[in-house]
């Protein structure tokens, strides 16, 4: 039986404003992404959302992303790469704190800078060499493909290729800007299919046809997404369907 990892972005809730239905999504999937205090969430939050994946038995991975809890990390922001790699560090030894082990599965970037250190080399470094001084051990989850991916080889870190069920791709492997109406998808139903023929044809379909190859090792569902306790459910009927097998990386 064929196998992925699901993991999903939570923790993005901060003081009195609550996103998210954490609590129902967390023993669905196989892994997490915590946000950590910068792009959302804060210290009351990410000690939640641990204990509450710790109870699960789930992956815990740290979600560092920009400072800029107003735009939510999806505002890319110029930073020199040791400043990148300070920040990595700092949210990713923050989160890790709060685990019981004092371990974390696995790093994955947040929104706005993952997406640019999806193509630029030089950030996708700074932020792999921020994981690798926290834990030389400790794996990225970066976009199959990217630039993530080859500053990990290239830093030396262990990574996760990963691919989106709810999110439409560009000819080059890209994901499709959130400013553009057609970049999220919501239908739960579709994302399962989307995501069971993703992993069977290890390719994915752009918006304008084109097929991109890849071999997912993990894929993301956003915590974020109104849907998302609705598309984590679907994806265990889809997958469970198409003989894959939920589990963690």
């Amino acid at each position: 039986m064929k196998k992925i990892d699901l993991n999903s972005d939570l923790g993005e809730s901060f003081g009195r404003y609550s996103l998210g239905r954490d609590s129902e999504v967390i023993p669905l999937v196989s892994s997490v992404n915590v946000a950590c205090g910068y792009h959302a969430g804060d210290p009351d939050v990410m000690s939640e959302t641990v204990k509450l994946a710790e109870q699960s038995g789930v992956g815990i991975g740290a979600h560092p992303g920009f400072p800029d809890l107003q735009g939510f990390g999806r505002r890319k922001m110029d930073m020199k790469p040791e400043q990148v790699a300070n920040m990595v560090t700092y949210q990713v030894g923050a989160l890790q704190a709060f685990t019981s082990a004092k371990k974390l599965h696995h790093v994955k970037p947040h929104g706005a800078i993952y997406n640019a250190a999806a193509k630029d080399h030089e950030l996708a470094v700074a932020i792999c060499q921020g994981i690798y001084r926290v834990d030389p051990t400790l794996p990225i989850y970066g976009l199959a493909n990217s630039e993530l991916i080859s500053a990990a080889r290239e830093v030396g870190l262990p990574y996760a290729q990963e691919a989106f069920g709810d999110r439409n791709y560009n000819a080059d492997g890209t994901l499709v800007s959130r400013s553009l109406p057609n970049a999220v998808i919501k239908d739960p139903v579709v994302i399962a299919k989307r995501v069971a023929k993703m992993i069977n044809d290890q390719e994915i379909v752009a918006l304008d046809g084109t097929k991109i190859p890849l071999q997912p090792d993990s894929i993301c569902v956003h915590g974020d997404n109104q849907a998302a306790l609705d598309i984590v459910k679907q994806l265990h009927v889809g997958l469970a369907e198409a003989g894959i097998n939920i589990q963690t990386f």
